[in-house]
């Protein structure tokens, strides 16, 4: 069968009936509003299982551990991401993508809702980890596919879009810190109802939605290619599985080597793939300089997503043991504080929607964008230092300065995040489009990986030196890429 072009994709998407954007766009939104309803939910109450005692509910794993546990475990959820957009671009398009991750998903969020032991917690990894990997950069992929190209209500269309993951992102801590206090359980059972529903929501509006978008596969391999793959897949299967079961038993593989061995994979797989798309005979010249362009964005935003995503760890930590849960007469749950971040997108989101969109031409360039995101994440460890510094770290702080920090964080994720995703669907070859959009995630999973590493540095007394050294990097990383960017701009071969 031929190969739709970009126009045919478009024609076939109704472009009015959602908030001035396509039709589709509603579809994406509410998918992607569930499936973020189950995945931030569980994570917002999963540190605590881990590290709590048995006697609370929990596994009683060393903090330490289970911290980065947490951090490995965001790193492969990310990571996984680039064989889901493999598979899309290559096997069954983006739209089943979606759908096939969405039921891995939610089998494990089932399979963490069962009260079990350690291996039924990382049987619910591994199912979690496939299901995002093939749901989270597919859906994005997608909500590219509905604009015309150089429409400017691109960028505004993955803002509105942002904010659906962050509505559903907000919502569910709030109830699943709640029921923590009840069961653990609970909670990661309200998990997979938010994904089966997510499910039926695609499901029962992609076909007059979406029209052809999501339903061709890019890239597709040959008879001989699906051959080839297929021997590979079960040779290196079969591999893995051989090496587990002699490295276990030998103490070769320990959670502390499992650490170790994904944090390398999460710096080598992003590079091996940028090579691999540069030196593509399936990618042109600008296609080329683009990728180039591509690489300090995909740094700064490491190091943007390096502190970002340690509130799920070091600040979910800092708030259970460091902040005074009893504020105004009310009894805080340490959960809830994972709600701020996606409550101030929300509010803030379609500020910065609106802003974009005024601006026009006159908006400050992608790379500037995401300078202005590293300053913003490093001065929030920069305030979340000054507790300590004040009044000593041994006694409990007002929860207002982790919202502060939080609220600082959010303002750099709007100038880096939505304007990342929508920079990643400009500058991807045609041929690895929804592989681009997996390296694009990848950026949060080197950046997990680093975090692996990072929170073993963090205790009461090192506090102020750990927020200090990682806020100031980033805040001197923004004024370099700020400098460079209008060479970036140059390679990016008209792209705004």
């Amino acid at each position: 069968m031929s190969q739709l072009t970009k126009k045919e994709i478009v024609e076939s998407v109704p472009q009015k009936g959602f908030f001035g954007h396509p039709k589709g766009l509603f579809t994406l939104f509410f998918t992607e509003f569930w499936e973020r309803f189950s995945y931030y939910g569980m994570r917002a109450i999963l540190v605590f299982y881990m590290y709590y005692e048995v006697s609370k509910g929990g596994l009683g794993l060393d903090k330490t551990l289970a911290l980065s546990i947490m951090s490995i475990y965001g790193s492969l959820v990310y990571m996984s991401g680039i064989i889901g957009g493999w598979l899309a671009d290559r096997i069954f398009g983006t739209s089943k993508a979606v759908f096939y991750g969405g039921i891995f998903i939610m089998l494990g969020h089932i399979a963490l809702a069962i009260p079990g032991n350690l291996a039924m917690f990382f049987t619910s990894m591994v199912l979690i980890v496939i299901g995002t990997g093939l749901l989270k950069p597919n859906v994005s992929s997608i909500v590219g596919d509905v604009y015309p190209e150089n429409d400017n209500r691109r960028d505004a269309g993955f803002s509105i879009f942002y904010m659906g993951i962050n509505l559903g992102a907000f919502i569910s801590p709030i109830i699943t810190g709640e029921l923590m206090h009840t069961s653990f359980h609970l909670g990661f059972g309200l998990a997979a109802i938010g994904m089966f529903i997510g499910l039926v929501v695609f499901m029962l509006t992609k076909k007059s939605s979406l029209g052809l978008a999501g339903t061709q596969v890019a890239n597709p391999l040959s008879v001989k290619e699906k051959k080839k793959v297929s021997i590979i897949a079960a040779i290196a299967l079969v591999v893995i599985a051989i090496a587990i079961a002699i490295a276990i038993p030998r103490g070769w593989l320990t959670f502390e080597s499992f650490i170790t061995i994904v944090g390398i994979l999460g710096f080598l797989i992003p590079t091996a793939y940028f090579i691999v798309m540069y030196r593509s005979p399936k990618t042109n010249d600008v296609e080329r300089s683009r990728i180039l362009a591509f690489i300090p964005l995909f740094l700064a935003a490491v190091m943007f997503w390096a502190i970002a995503e340690q509130g799920s760890t070091i600040l979910a930590l800092y708030a259970d043991t460091r902040t005074n849960l009893n504020f105004m007469g009310i009894t805080i749950s340490p959960a809830w504080f994972q709600s701020f971040n996606p409550l101030f997108i929300i509010t803030l989101a379609p500020v910065f929607a609106w802003l974009w969109m005024k601006l026009g031409d006159r908006q400050p360039s992608i790379p500037k964008k995401f300078s202005l995101g590293l300053l913003f994440a490093g001065l929030s460890f920069i305030v979340i230092l000054l507790p300590g510094y004040f009044g000593g770290t041994d006694a409990l702080v007002s929860p207002l300065w982790l919202v502060l920090s939080i609220l600082l964080v959010v303002l750099g994720e709007l100038c880096l995040s939505p304007v990342g995703l929508s920079a990643t669907t400009k500058l991807a070859p045609a041929a690895f489009s929804a592989q681009t959009m997996s390296l694009w995630f990848l950026s949060n999973a080197a950046a997990q990986a680093l975090n692996a590493q990072l929170v073993k540095f963090y205790t009461p007394e090192t506090e102020m030196m750990y927020f200090g050294i990682i806020g100031g990097v980033a805040i001197l990383l923004g004024i370099i890429l700020f400098g460079i960017s209008p060479f970036i701009q140059r390679y990016m071969k008209g792209v705004r």
